[in-house]
């Protein structure tokens, strides 16, 4: 028997413990070097790889955000469908694989010593036009080993003679031991299943993973569980460390090792598990979102609001009893807009609702805190209220940022406006402290829009990049038109440029030096 294919290329569906002995094997091997997987990392493009077959490191010039350990140090991806430059810090030992490695290592050895006899002469046949890929002698090998083809395969591979991209065939040399060896095969193919079951749960849903996605501290959630946790805070639901960038949960590659092994060891799970989200999905938030045209609010952000009107108490008394205590908060236009243009803004922010107090005659407060941002494509009325179906906004991914603070700070600026030339060249942690300064000279004046009622309000300044200028656009008194610029803006660079020409503005017109509200 021989078994042949790349997990990333085969179609979805079971790995056969007797025909796809091969192709089981290939689920835990690295592609590189061909070995079973030592010490996995999962990098940001979704491949994962051997901790020493990262390649050759460099340091990173002109680039200050994130700030996390191994950020400034990076290396080009070897793998051929991707090819991008990595962050070192973006890539942290795969904690879930690493699991199933070792021990899926315990159960082979234990195999290879305990089984029967049985021996098979295993010989590989080398794709040619793929080896090259590996650090691998091209040299096709032969061994008789014991254990029946999986436990085979996987010694040849861990001693290191069988080519990640090559093809085995299999050969018993004791008549009649066919049925024993794939006996012995269906043994071994439960035993893997088994142990792909008790990692591969989410620990945030307790279900089979869908669609899993790997933080930068290499743990693995379902994408939407690891979304909705997100939404709330922005550490990792497992370790609590903290994820500097607010993850964009949507564009982020799942991780590719995780889901071949759902596709090929846990199909019946698989399926089941997407049957059932399918269901769980006729309603989606998105498509019909309570709308509440208001006043500017922003991710991370609380929003303190007094509800009175009739309509908008049905709209939040809904949202508490279907249990998604969401709606969208939506900005007025500024007087003076095109009377054919609809009264309120296109991006807006979704809330979610922490605490509510009801009084005696249907009126509420109600806090809530802002989750993301959002984009109208198209709006109805339910019941007096307006009801929206939105697209997510959600930031450029994180090497486009770099890209960007990279570019600006180390070119000539293109502005030939001073100012803006200035902001052009700092980088975007010089940008957070430019911002972090401006705060302590005012808060050293007095300023009232620091006053100790707002700080117990909205916190202290935040020292994430990401953070601020949703913070300083909350309780620095400017116009509402100058702070909704923050919520088209998908870069974190962008949002702090935009924080530092206010502060440019103020500081020319020495409006720091008056505790007035000033519009600008």
């Amino acid at each position: 028997m021989s078994g042949n294919g790349d997990p990333a290329s085969t179609a979805q569906g079971g790995f056969h413990p007797t025909h796809d002995a091969r192709r089981i094997v290939k689920l835990f091997q690295c592609s590189l070097c061909s070995y079973p997987l030592r010490d996995p990392v999962a990098l940001p493009c979704g491949n994962s790889m051997c901790k020493t077959c990262i390649p050759p490191v460099y340091k990173r010039e002109n680039i200050t955000y994130p700030q996390i350990q191994g950020r400034s140090e990076g290396f080009v991806c070897p793998f051929r469908d991707c090819g991008l430059e990595h962050s070192l810090g973006d890539c942290g030992t795969d904690v879930t694989v690493n699991k199933i490695i070792e021990v899926v290592e315990g159960q082979m050895s234990t195999y290879s010593t305990e089984a029967p006899g049985l021996p098979l002469l295993l010989e590989e046949t080398l794709d040619l036009s793929r080896v090259a890929d590996s650090a691998m002698d091209i040299m096709p090998r032969s061994r008789v080993l014991h254990g029946g083809r999986i436990v085979a395969s996987y010694i040849l591979a861990r001693m290191g003679e069988l080519n990640y991209h090559s093809d085995l065939s299999y050969t018993p040399l004791e008549s009649n031991s066919e049925e024993a060896i794939g006996s012995l095969d269906k043994t071994v193919h439960q035993s893997l299943q088994e142990i792909a079951k008790s990692e591969l749960e989410c620990q945030v849903c307790y279900q089979i993973m869908l669609d899993p996605l790997t933080t930068t501290c290499g743990h693995t959630y379902c994408r939407k569980c690891f979304a909705r946790a997100m939404d709330h805070s922005n550490v990792c639901p497992m370790c609590r460390r903290r994820l500097t960038v607010l993850p964009s949960a949507t564009g982020e590659p799942s991780n590719k090792r995780i889901t071949h092994l759902l596709q090929h060891l846990l199909p019946d799970l698989l399926n089941a598990r997407i049957a059932i989200e399918s269901e769980e999905d006729t309603v989606d938030e998105e498509s019909s979102l309570p709308l509440f045209p208001c006043t500017l609010a922003y991710p991370q952000m609380p929003t303190f609001l007094h509800i009175f009107e009739p309509r908008y108490r049905l709209m939040i008394r809904r949202a508490i009893e279907n249990g998604s205590r969401k709606f969208g908060m939506l900005s007025y236009r500024p007087r003076g807009a095109p009377p054919e243009q609809p009264p309120y803004m296109n991006y807006g922010t979704v809330l979610f609702i922490e605490r509510i107090e009801i009084f005696p005659d249907g009126r509420s407060l109600i806090e809530t805190r802002g989750m993301y941002r959002f984009r109208i494509i198209s709006t109805s009325m339910v019941d007096g209220y307006l009801v929206g179906q939105v697209q997510r906004i959600d930031d450029i991914p994180v090497h486009e940022e770099e890209n960007m603070e990279s570019h600006e700070t180390g070119t000539e600026p293109s502005s030939t406006n001073e100012a803006e030339a200035r902001i052009q060249s700092m980088s975007t942690q010089r940008l957070l402290e430019y911002g972090l300064e401006f705060v302590e000279q005012a808060r050293a004046k007095s300023a009232r829009w620091l006053h100790q009622r707002v700080l117990e309000a909205y916190g202290q300044p935040p020292s994430d990049p990401a953070t601020f200028p949703y913070w300083f656009a909350s309780v620095l008194p400017i116009a509402e038109e100058e702070k909704y610029l923050l919520l088209p803006a998908t870069s974190v660079r962008e949002r702090l440029k935009i924080t530092a020409r206010w502060i440019q503005r103020l500081e020319a017109a020495r409006w720091q030096q008056t505790s007035s509200c000033t519009v600008l």
